[in-house]
């Protein structure tokens, strides 16, 4: 039998890259002559560059940034000719801060600039940058900070306020803000923003509305917050907020389209560089999987995209999730045959004691059942 693994990462235990390896281990173990074609898929959050630099033909970039709280990062940059790659989730992730130590409000994305910095010193003319997992809300005015953008505060304003690179509590005390040095320092540049995010920057189906939340941002300081955000757009340029994406990680999104970027789908992009649909075609079974099979599986994430590159090649595409939260209708509706969870099969201690063993366990399950 013929089969195509394209796993998104099990967040917090396993890349990509790992859980194909677990899937790819357990099937064998039922059906050791079928033929594997393996793609770890990424939505442009975590995980991006893992994924890219397996299948993009270029060299990789290390460099030490500020991380969301200043602390010095290693990250690395995916340099492909003049073409560049960035994940952002490594200067700004929310991984990046434990817990207990999250300050959303004050967490910045100087970083990211800092990233982009390296790779146009390093003669990048195009930089694609993955968007998502972040845990700054910032409306990417750190990035625009480290790039040269200047702001002036407003006479009044207290210590650590009216500062781009201050987080979204830094952006209540503006009183002008100047992006010419910015875009000075990046001309000639094209940017790619790809994400999984469509929503725009403020209102109710803003970065901070809808997600943060899971950034620590409770709902009683949300309207403070997304007031700090309209504040600063509205000194940069109101309309850009209202755009699809920029909305993504934290208001990022709107600082690249504010740079220019195009926006595209993460998922197609890196379906695209993976080759997915080529792969598809040539196998009688898609496998895909994720930490959690929800409802926010369906806009843009890696199994929905998944799921579709395998529809379309009218091959049957099955997941394996660490939870499976979603019905059988809304599974058929996204083109899902079946799901099946680790923590049912092995139990949510297992599950997290041994990832890897987990989901091979399971993968030899689906393969009693799928294997021909």
């Amino acid at each position: 039998m013929r089969i195509l693994i394209a796993p998104d990462k099990f967040a917090g235990t396993l890349t990509a890259v790992e859980a194909a390896a677990a899937i790819e281990e357990g099937w064998r173990r039922r059906d050791p002559g079928a033929e594997v074609l393996v793609a770890p898929m990424a939505d442009g959050g975590p995980g991006f560059i893992d994924v890219l630099s397996a299948v993009v033909d270029g060299k990789l970039l290390s460099v030490t940034v500020r991380g969301p709280l200043g602390e010095e990062t290693p990250a690395t940059v995916l340099l492909a000719g003049e073409t560049a790659y960035v994940e952002t989730a490594q200067a700004c992730g929310l991984h990046l801060v434990e817990p207990k130590q999250r300050r959303p409000e004050e967490a910045s994305t100087y970083g990211v600039g800092q990233l982009i910095t390296a790779a146009v010193d390093a003669g990048a003319t195009r930089i694609i940058l993955g968007l998502g997992g972040s845990g700054t809300n910032d409306a990417g005015a750190g990035l625009l900070a480290a790039l040269g953008a200047t702001a002036t505060a407003q006479p009044d304003g207290t210590v650590g306020v009216g500062r781009l690179d201050g987080g979204a509590a830094g952006l209540a005390g503006l009183e002008a803000v100047d992006l010419g040095p910015a875009r000075e320092r990046v001309a000639g540049v094209e940017f790619v923003a790809a994400s999984d995010v469509e929503n725009p920057m403020l209102g109710l189906r803003g970065a901070t509305n809808v997600f943060g939340a899971q950034k620590g941002i409770s709902d009683e300081r949300k309207p403070a917050v997304d007031g700090w955000l309209t504040h600063f757009a509205e000194l940069a340029d109101r309309k850009t907020a209202d755009k699809k994406g920029a909305g993504a990680a934290g208001g990022l999104g709107y600082a690249l389209l504010l740079l220019g970027a195009e926006r595209v789908s993460g998922i197609d992009l890196v379906a695209e560089l993976t080759g997915l649909k080529q792969k598809a075609s040539q196998v009688d079974l898609v496998l895909s999987g994720e930490g959690a099979f929800d409802f926010q599986s369906r806009d843009g994430k890696v199994i929905a995209g998944v799921a579709k590159v395998a529809n379309d090649a009218m091959r049957p595409c099955v997941v394996l999730a660490g939870k499976v939260l979603i019905g059988s209708r809304e599974m058929r509706a996204m083109g899902v045959e079946s799901a099946y969870a680790l923590v049912d099969a092995v139990g949510e201690e297992q599950a997290f004691a041994d990832p890897h063993g987990s989901l091979a366990a399971v993968a030899e399950r689906v393969a009693r059942t799928w294997a021909r």
